[in-house]
């Protein structure tokens, strides 16, 4: 037993440089690819990405159309309920949601601009020079009113904000808030989630 070890021969030295050597010219780990290895989420991404797409120009053409078509109506589904999932970017975010609420929960005077623009449009055209004058300052005082509602509402509105999100960034809510103002209420997209009168949570 012990003199079969002592037959074995040690390796030397320049034997184990020869064999490190010769491991390492046979792989080198990163000599083949020469940049990273990528994640496995975007490894994923690219083959699902290069699979679903076809060969034939035609046919993804039409494919891209269907995909588009179809994220189109999910969007109006979600502008018709409200789901924030699929809602546009400028319409998504619980401050968005808020502003929508806040304005659709009370009367404005800009929901009724549109009304009253083609009223005052009507009596402009008529003969009479004093209706003509009246459609003129009636003009002024819809302008005036609407002015009047938006400071109003704009004051209201930041108050109602800074209370509920005291530490969100409020930049681009109150615009947004405003426009919806100057719009029929059976013509607002997002729909109305509540009704007149009703309290915002």
């Amino acid at each position: 037993m012990f003199r079969r070890r002592s037959h074995a021969e040690p390796e030397t030295a320049e034997q184990s440089l020869e064999r490190l050597q010769g491991e390492s010219a046979v792989r080198d780990p990163q000599a083949p690819k020469g940049r990273p290895t990528p994640k496995r989420s975007e490894a994923q991404a690219n083959r699902k990405t290069k699979v679903s797409v076809p060969k034939d120009p035609k046919a993804a053409r039409r494919q891209a159309r269907l995909r588009m078509r179809e994220e189109r109506e999910t969007q109006r589904q979600a502008l018709l309920t409200g789901d924030e999932r699929a809602l546009p970017a400028r319409d998504r975010g619980p401050l968005r949601r808020f502003a929508r609420d806040y304005v659709d929960a009370r009367y404005t005077v800009g929901e009724f601009f549109l009304p009253s623009a083609v009223i005052i449009l009507i009596l402009s055209i008529l003969p009479s020079l004093a209706i003509k004058n009246f459609s003129l300052f009636l003009w002024l005082a819809v302008i005036l009113l609407i002015i009047l509602d938006s400071v109003r509402v704009n004051m209201g509105l930041k108050k109602a904000l800074r209370a509920k999100f005291p530490k969100e960034n409020l930049k681009g809510v109150t615009p947004y808030a405003l426009m919806r103002c100057l719009q029929l209420r059976r013509l607002r997209l997002p729909k109305p989630q509540v009704k007149r009168g009703e309290k915002v949570a």
